[in-house]
């Protein structure tokens, strides 16, 4: 069974920076495209930006220029690297990632920028 963990989120003022990163394991298959979502309160999931295995991104308007998206292979693991944080960027922040077996998301966590 494929988990999915992610980690470092927090509490940052406005302008600051935090950078997550969610491990994939557990796969008998190759991890495929990874990606980062985000759901505010009273809003939908939405996309943030996803990372296919040969490295290349998409990034929702919102975040591009800000936030970067990064993996290591190795390791099944994808970073997110978020910058100049905005106040409305206040969200719980979702990993997934794909494999032969389907998509596949962890628990969450938390990011709180307080203006």
């Amino acid at each position: 069974q494929v988990q999915v963990v992610e980690s470092g989120g927090g509490l940052v003022q406005a302008g600051g920076s935090l950078r997550l990163s969610c491990a994939a394991s557990g796969s008998r298959f190759n991890i495929n495209a990874m990606g980062w979502y985000r759901q505010a309160p009273g809003k939908q999931r939405e996309l943030v930006a996803v990372i296919t295995r040969s490295s290349s991104t998409n990034y929702a308007d919102s975040v591009k220029g800000r936030f970067t998206i990064s993996r290591d292979n190795a390791k099944n693991t994808v970073y997110l690297q978020m910058n100049s944080l905005k106040p409305e960027d206040t969200a719980v922040y979702y990993c997934n990632a794909e494999s032969l077996l389907g998509l596949h998301w962890g628990q969450g966590t938390q990011v709180t920028v307080s203006s």
